[in-house]
């Protein structure tokens, strides 16, 4: 059985399932919370630990945007992803 989905590669913040963000003076801070009913494809449910492209066209739209404002620096926190040895 073969369905046909089209994927809209247009978002803007305020429809953001899985990310949101905080400016907060020269830093912004950009929050990954995985919602379960919010898969790309309807009736797909994502995991804690894993996500779909829509969480990627989120990523990639708040992204392109913070660019436009901020010079970028990267902060690395140890998180348990599955299958991970502890």
């Amino acid at each position: 059985m073969s369905t046909n989905f089209a994927v809209n590669y247009e978002t803007q913040p305020d429809q953001y399932r899985h990310w949101s963000w905080r400016i907060d003076g020269e830093i912004a801070t950009l929050s990954l919370d995985i919602q379960e009913d919010g898969g790309i494809l309807p009736g797909y449910k994502l995991k804690l630990n894993s996500y779909d492209l829509g969480v990627d066209i989120e990523l990639n739209d708040a992204v392109q945007r913070l660019k436009k404002l901020y010079q970028f620096s990267r902060e690395i926190h140890r998180l348990p992803i599955g299958g991970q040895n502890q």
